[in-house]
């Protein structure tokens, strides 16, 4: 009787083994993507003839509708968000959201999440309602803080698309990015002009996803991406070795094998998530 169960069991894990892969449908294969962010995102940037949303358009046959800009920052999003508005109307199945690290490199002080005020409000559990007073709490939209922009774009994005799927990817790791004289930033090592890290901009996505009730990736620890080791710097545009070259150093923005390990760990991740409700 054992032999037989295990014979049985065997043939079952055979058969499962050799079920195709076709059989597993990716549920964000053939969808409208709206990709928000900067420069790591823009399709114009050269460091990568390939970015994370190209490579998924090939893996899943996504149809992306990339919006990210160069050099932008989370007090962008509001119009990236119009701009998709304007041009997909609610014809887009979901929205990634990949911003921040422009943030801290411009020194954007954090904020605060909410605003709390005293007020009065009726009440009633067990006895008849009465006028109580309660600390309420509205969200800070201080366009001048990280938390109040990202405040500020959350609740444009939830109010324009309410029915989509909205997922915030967190910033990545960051290293020497040496463009020109004007243009040199310090690696994640260092503090901002705030005194704050890149961590500080990272852990503020995370808590986003909670308070605006949407999904978080966290790119920064899952895509293994490390600019600040020596044998990572294959994966960026310009390792220091090219510092006196006129290309300068970048290690800010992933190459081809970059962007192709955050895409294969985006589309993974994105396994997990509906695309459409």
């Amino acid at each position: 009787m054992k032999k037989r169960l295990l014979t049985l069991l065997m043939l079952v894990a055979l058969a499962v083994e050799a079920l195709p892969q076709a059989l597993i449908t990716h549920p964000w294969q053939g969808k409208r993507v709206a990709y928000f962010g900067d420069s790591i995102t823009d399709p114009r940037n050269k460091a990568a003839n390939k970015k994370y949303w190209s490579l998924l358009q090939d893996w899943l046959q996504i149809e992306p509708y990339v919006y990210g800009v160069s050099g932008r920052q989370w007090n962008d999003i509001p119009r990236q968000t119009d701009k998709l508005k304007q041009e997909h109307g609610q014809e887009v199945d979901a929205i990634l959201v990949f911003c921040g690290t422009n943030d801290y490199n411009n020194g954007v002080p954090l904020g605060v999440w909410w605003n709390e005020q005293t007020t009065k409000v009726e009440y009633g559990h067990g006895q008849v309602k009465k006028m109580v007073e309660r600390r309420q709490r509205t969200p800070a939209m201080d366009a001048n803080t990280y938390r109040g922009r990202i405040n500020i774009a959350l609740d444009s994005l939830k109010r324009t698309f309410p029915t989509k799927q909205i997922v915030l990817l967190t910033p990545i790791h960051r290293s020497d990015f040496h463009a020109n004289e004007k243009n040199w930033q310090c690696d994640e090592s260092y503090t901002n002009q705030c005194g704050l890290y890149i961590d500080d901009y990272v852990e503020a996505v995370k808590e986003a996803g909670n308070i605006w009730a949407v999904p978080v990736i966290d790119w920064s620890a899952s895509c293994g991406l490390m600019p600040m080791l020596a044998e990572h710097e294959q994966y960026f545009n310009h390792p220091k070795t090219n510092g006196d070259s006129p290309q300068g150093t970048d290690l800010l923005h992933p190459n081809n094998r970059g962007h192709e390990r955050m895409a294969k760990t985006l589309m993974y991740q994105l396994l997990a998530l509906p695309c459409t409700f």
